[in-house]
C-alpha cells in the first residue's frame, strides 16, 4: 500500500460503532493508529486486525477515561515511548438516558465524568507534547444533536455534550496560532448498539433525509476535519444528522 502519511491518531472508544468506524476509515486514509478501548477484549482485536490490513501500524491503550491519574500515566508513557501524536479523536462515551425526576445522582455523575471530564482526562496531558512538535495538528470531539438541541430524557447526556462544544471552542482559539485545529463533530440519529431499541420508523419521519445515518457518515466527516485540506478549519461543530434542526 502506497503511504499516504507518516502520523498517528489516537482514537478513544474504538472498539465499536462510531469508533471503530472513524479508526478504519482513518487506517484507509493512511494514518497509523493508537486505539482505545476501557478493557482488552476481542471487540478491539478484531478492529486493531482490519487496521493492519490497511498496512498501517497499531499500537493498543486501556484505561478507564473518567480516571484521571491512570489516563495521564498511560498517554504519557505512549508518547514518551513512540513520540506524541499528529490527532487525538475524543469518541469515548456512555449514555443513561432516563426522565429528568428519575435521574439519579450516579447517571447524572457517571455520564457527566465519561463524556466530558473524560475529555479533560485524555486531551490535557496530550496538548503540550502537541504544541512542542511545532507541527499541525488535530483535535476533534464528538458531541452529539443532544448537546445542541437538548433530547428528552437525555438532561445529563445533553449537558456533557453541550460542554465538549464549549470546551473544543475555547481550546481551539487556544491553540489556533499553533496550527493545531481543533473541531466538534455533532452526528444526529446514527446506527449504533445504542440506537438499535429505539423505534427507527418513528424517527426516520423527524429526518429529512428520510433515513438514520451510519458510522460511515461520521467516520467522513471525522476524516476530512483529519485532513490538510481542513487546515483552516477549527472552533466549529459540524452536524451530520440528514439536516434535522
Amino acid at each position: 500500500m502506497e503511504e499516504r502519511h507518516s502520523e498517528t491518531v489516537l482514537v478513544t472508544g474504538a472498539n465499536r460503532g462510531i469508533g471503530e468506524a472513524i479508526a478504519k476509515r482513518l487506517a484507509w486514509d493512511g494514518y497509523d493508529l493508537v486505539l482505545h478501548c476501557r478493557r482488552p477484549g476481542d471487540d478491539i482485536d478484531a478492529v486493531k486486525a482490519a487496521v493492519e490490513s490497511e498496512g498501517r501500524r497499531v499500537r493498543l491503550v486501556h484505561f478507564d477515561v473518567t480516571e484521571r491519574d491512570t489516563v495521564k500515566a498511560v498517554l504519557e508513557a505512549d508518547i514518551a515511548a513512540h513520540g506524541c501524536y499528529y490527532g487525538v479523536i475524543c469518541n469515548a462515551g456512555i449514555t443513561a438516558d432516563k426522565p429528568f425526576p428519575a435521574l439519579d445522582g450516579e447517571d447524572w455523575d457517571r455520564v457527566l465524568r465519561t463524556n466530558l471530564d473524560g475529555f479533560y482526562n485524555v486531551l490535557h496531558p496530550l496538548v503540550m507534547p502537541m504544541i512542542q512538535r511545532r507541527k499541525p495538528g488535530r483535535i476533534v470531539a464528538l458531541s452529539s444533536m443532544s448537546g445542541l438541541t437538548g433530547n428528552r430524557g437525555q438532561v445529563n447526556y445533553s449537558a456533557a455534550k453541550a460542554g465538549i462544544i464549549g470546551a473544543s471552542k475555547a481550546l481551539a482559539v487556544e491553540l489556533a496560532k499553533r496550527r493545531i485545529t481543533v473541531n466538534c463533530v455533532a452526528p444526529g440519529w446514527i446506527e449504533t448498539r445504542m440506537t438499535d431499541e429505539l423505534p427507527r420508523d418513528e424517527i426516520r419521519k423527524l429526518i429529512p433525509m428520510q433515513r438514520t445515518g451510519t458510522t460511515e457518515d461520521v467516520a467522513g466527516t471525522v476524516s476530512f476535519l483529519c485532513s490538510a485540506d481542513a487546515a483552516y478549519i477549527t472552533r466549529q461543530v459540524i452536524a451530520v444528522n440528514g439536516g434535522m434542526c
